[in-house]
């Protein structure tokens, strides 16, 4: 597997390193530090911070990040065949996305402060933007590192669990693990008293339709790594996969891809799950 962890001073950002080599083994780890320059990374305001001692400023900042990553180096397992360092001046998350595509990685894994869905609106987020243009499956860490042995899988469609299904047979845990298989039926308005459409039918096929799948999706799962049991929730996904996380020391679930007006139009379930759930999410791409 190659890694790509995105680093910077928070203590997310230093979990997000232990957390992946909970879930994983690989064997190609790329560490990557955006310095970000603020309003100096302006050429004009660049040009008249030359007066006010901008290089120096410029290499103070470029000199931590080399001790930034020095210091994530030594929390790497000594296994590990290839670690390589970036430290690069720019926006950190368009630099992490660009070394995803040089090194073709197969992860990204980043800590996440923990904004609310407004502030990074407003103030922005690495790891927001860093999952929202990412092209790469991406795991989000968000509290302290923890062993993995519960994991929720949350799938929507067929797309969703042949994506998930070829994600976890491919890079397996590195320890066995408890997969329950989660679907969520979105409910109609069945209160009328009329059924000119058959929706109480509909709503009975829906809900056995989900049952068989879930099942179908847990029986391409069975491996001896894996312990696999499914649920069938109604409701709202984004909130019961919340709820149902509470007890999981991970959730996966598989992005749909939406970008920009659909996104803020139509929502994400993905998006939503990684700012309301406490344990790490990895999102499958």
């Amino acid at each position: 597997m190659r890694l790509i962890i995105g680093i910077d001073w928070s203590d997310q950002a230093f979990a997000a390193i232990s957390q992946v080599f909970h879930l994983y083994h690989p064997t190609d780890v790329t560490l990557v530090h955006g310095v970000n320059l603020g309003f100096f990374e302006q050429p004009i305001v660049a040009q008249a911070g030359n007066l006010q001692g901008y290089d120096d400023f410029r290499n103070a900042m470029v000199d931590a990040g080399h001790q930034l990553l020095e210091r994530a180096v030594a929390m790497i397992p000594p296994d590990i065949k290839t670690v390589r360092k970036l430290n690069e001046v720019g926006n950190p998350a368009q630099v992490i996305l660009d070394s995803a595509d040089t090194v073709s990685a197969d992860l990204i894994a980043m800590g996440a402060r923990g904004r609310s869905r407004v502030a990074e609106a407003v103030l922005g987020s690495v790891s927001h933007r860093v999952l929202s243009h990412a092209t790469r499956t991406t795991l989000i860490v968000k509290g302290p590192a923890r062993p993995i042995k519960r994991v929720l899988v949350a799938v929507e469609g067929r797309d969703d669990a042949d994506r998930i299904i070829q994600w976890l047979t491919r890079h397996q845990f590195a320890a066995p693990v408890e997969i329950c298989v989660l679907n969520v039926v979105v409910p109609v308005g069945l209160d009328s008293p009329y059924d000119a459409l058959g929706a109480k039918t509909w709503w009975e096929g829906a809900e056995t339709y989900a049952e068989e799948f879930v099942k179908e999706t847990a029986a391409r799962l069975l491996d001896s790594r894996y312990t696999v049991s499914t649920k069938v929730a109604v409701g709202d996904p984004a909130a019961l996969i919340e709820e149902l996380a509470q007890p999981m020391d991970l959730v996966v679930a598989a992005s749909h891809g939406r970008t920009g007006i659909a996104r803020f139009l139509m929502g994400s379930v993905s998006h939503a799950v990684v700012h309301h759930v406490s344990c790490p999410v990895l999102v499958i791409r």
